[in-house]
């Protein structure tokens, strides 16, 4: 942030971000094991000085092929909401923590960010981008696929360790014997689907169309000429343009994004 991009103060250097504990990390298999998953993770986040943290309800069925039995997917219950809360105020909760959590680390702490660089040098000719080397770097990843390689990647090293046994979970590949009583699931009925479909086409007969498609028509206009779109799209959603509609504008606009191949 000082040598890149010019901070000055030490308050425009520092890092603020957000921790999503890893839903991958929980298991359908004696799924109350990850209460102590989860609640372990939400620690390490506010240790590590998180700003803020969302543990992954800890009853929620894993998205790991290995670890997730057929139809085993579903929204979150009470339950599961009700120890994700209670996760949070947990070790966020506590002095200590609270203290440890909000004093400045000391000491340099560096990103690798020379691939990000090195690509955004690449994407320009003289190697200057007028967005910076770094974030263009970002979008190229993204654009060529590097990020989802990458992810794929883990993804597959990680199923390969599980399944060869050189990474051991429980209740998956070890300690699978003891067995767990059957789960609060969250089922929705029908009529809530169409009581909802009901109440959306209540609300969308009651607002201003010609606002609504004057409000899309600016926000593609900002598109279009480079400007910036978020004044445009906040006037979008006042004017109760659906989150649909505006992704369907754009869409129009700008296509869907499609993930390159890769081997």
């Amino acid at each position: 942030m000082k040598e890149v991009y010019g901070a000055k103060t030490d308050k425009a250097q520092w890092l603020r971000f957000h921790t999503q504990t890893a839903g991958v990390s929980l298991t359908a298999q004696q799924p109350y094991n990850n209460v102590v998953r989860t609640a372990v993770e939400a620690l390490s986040a506010v240790l590590g000085g998180t700003n803020p943290s969302t543990p992954t309800p800890s009853t929620r069925p894993s998205r790991s092929p290995a670890s997730r039995p057929p139809r085993s997917r579903c929204a979150p219950s009470r339950c599961s909401w009700r120890d994700r809360r209670r996760q949070r105020r947990g070790p966020a909760g506590r002095f200590l923590v609270r203290r440890a959590a909000h004093r400045p680390h000391r000491g340099r702490r560096r990103a690798d960010l020379r691939p990000d660089q090195g690509r955004g040098r690449r994407a320009h000719p003289d190697g200057q981008h007028p967005i910076g080397p770094i974030t263009s770097g970002i979008l190229r990843g993204i654009e060529d696929g590097w990020f989802t390689g990458e992810i794929a990647e883990s993804a597959f090293q990680y199923q390969r360790a599980l399944e060869k046994g050189d990474k051991r979970v429980v209740g998956v590949n070890v300690h699978h014997g003891s067995v767990t009583g059957d789960l609060e699931i969250l089922r929705v009925s029908h009529e809530v689907e169409r009581e909802q479909v009901r109440i959306l086409g209540e609300r969308k007969a009651r607002r201003d169309d010609a606002k609504v498609r004057a409000s899309l028509d600016a926000m593609l206009a900002a598109a279009r000429d480079g400007s910036n779109m978020i004044g445009p799209m906040l006037e979008a959603v006042r004017a109760e343009a659906t989150l649909g509609e505006i992704c369907d504008a754009l869409r129009d606009e700008w296509g869907v994004y499609t993930e390159p191949p890769g081997f």
